[in-house]
């Protein structure tokens, strides 16, 4: 499975684009929609002060983690 890499590239480290796999800069909001549509299986959505990111399952991995380069 593609992995989704957060970029921490918005105000305060935020992740405003994410690279899956070849896919670069992809937008947060395109992201968000793939993981609502069932694409990304080993992710789900948070809400976060009003707005939905992209994060990994829980599993005892932290080097498959969305935020693995923080």
């Amino acid at each position: 499975m593609t992995k989704i890499v957060g970029k921490n590239d918005g105000p305060g480290g935020r992740n405003e684009h994410y690279d899956i796999g070849a896919r670069k800069d992809v937008p947060r909001r395109n992201v968000v929609a793939e993981i609502k549509r069932g694409e990304h299986p080993d992710a789900h959505v948070v809400k976060i002060n009003g707005r939905e990111y992209a994060r990994d399952n829980p599993d005892r991995s932290t080097k498959d983690n969305v935020n693995r380069r923080r």
